[in-house]
């Protein structure tokens, strides 16, 4: 089986990558720029192929698709931060809509039908209603410009499955966090600034922003694994929640790296971390995915979050 991974130098990109590998697919990743691999099981693995190209241009995302030819599509490629976002809008929504409507077009012109993927996000929900887990006829009430631009994504993966034919799956994947991930991200930048409080590089003082909020985390290790199943078994148009089915607190989250810690720290809360829109509570109902698939979490909290730890202390700087 030959998989083309959209975005393969992001965060879940990479996993997935190593996920298929090890499965015994070949792979080809797109990336906008050269990429700095996390590990090195990816990119020195001899079925891994690797396209520089800028999705939001139509010819590049044709010549890329067209010329990987392959068989499954996992489109990941997006600015993924829910943050910037607010800060660049436009970017973000024009970004994420082109370059997946690019690549849809260039596979309606390939000739070839793959399976194809659409990763959205649990973000398009907004805020859960009266602390429910969140299934997937819950209205999409999206929050941020990035959380917009993943419904627009979701919408167009049924809107060209229907209107075209292709075959295309949809997730709607909750928080997943894990070793790899930018500290753009509230797990990582946690663990990142305990690193440098540990090397002495910074004083012992954590920032943070919003402690209340409450997400259902993921491991990424987990949740690629859903994505495999998802194009394995997923039924055309159709859409699926991907998560624990738990939520934990950001000040849990926080408490249990802060145990894990070699030095003291303390907490200050930075008000530039703080969202003008964050909703309070995001818990996944995963029963549509877990019926279908079988899928579960596997991987405790406690080790997704020791894992983050030691990936920033193997770090020769913590950067």
């Amino acid at each position: 089986m030959h998989s083309l991974i959209t975005g393969v130098g992001g965060f879940a990109g990479q996993h997935l990558a190593a996920r298929l590998l090890a499965s015994g697919d070949t792979v080809t990743g797109i990336a906008r720029r050269p990429v700095l691999w996390r590990s090195g099981q990816v990119d020195r693995a001899p079925r891994f192929d690797l396209i520089l190209a800028d999705l939001t241009h139509p010819s590049a995302a044709t010549r890329a698709v067209h010329d990987a030819a392959a068989d499954r599509v996992v489109h990941l490629a997006a600015q993924s931060s829910v943050s910037e976002s607010f800060m660049d809008p436009m970017g973000t929504l024009h970004n994420n809509a082109a370059c997946l409507i690019n690549v849809l077009e260039a596979v309606r012109s390939s000739g070839h039908r793959p399976r194809i993927l659409v990763v959205s996000s649990a973000e398009v929900y907004g805020r859960a209603r009266d602390g429910r887990p969140i299934d997937e006829l819950a209205p999409l009430c999206p929050e941020s410009p990035y959380a917009v631009s993943k419904a627009a994504l979701d919408l167009l993966g049924y809107q060209y499955h229907v209107a075209y034919g292709l075959d295309i799956v949809r997730v709607r994947p909750f928080t997943h966090i894990g070793p790899g991930q930018s500290d753009r991200f509230v797990a990582a930048s946690f663990a990142r600034q305990i690193v440098e409080i540990e090397r002495g590089a910074r004083e012992p003082v954590i920032a943070v922003g919003n402690l209340a909020a409450k997400r259902d985390f993921t491991d990424v290790r987990d949740m690629v694994g859903a994505y495999e199943l998802a194009l394995l078994n997923g039924e055309p148009g159709a859409v699926y929640n991907i998560g624990r089915g738990a939520a934990v607190s950001i000040q849990a989250l926080l408490e249990q790296l802060i145990g894990s810690s070699r030095a003291p720290v303390t907490v200050r809360v930075d008000s530039t971390r703080l969202r003008s829109a964050d909703a309070p509570l995001l818990l996944c109902d995963a029963t549509r995915f877990r019926e279908r698939t079988q899928w579960e979490a596997r991987i405790p909290l406690e080790v997704t979050l020791q894992d983050i730890l030691d990936y920033w202390r193997d770090q020769e700087v913590a950067a």
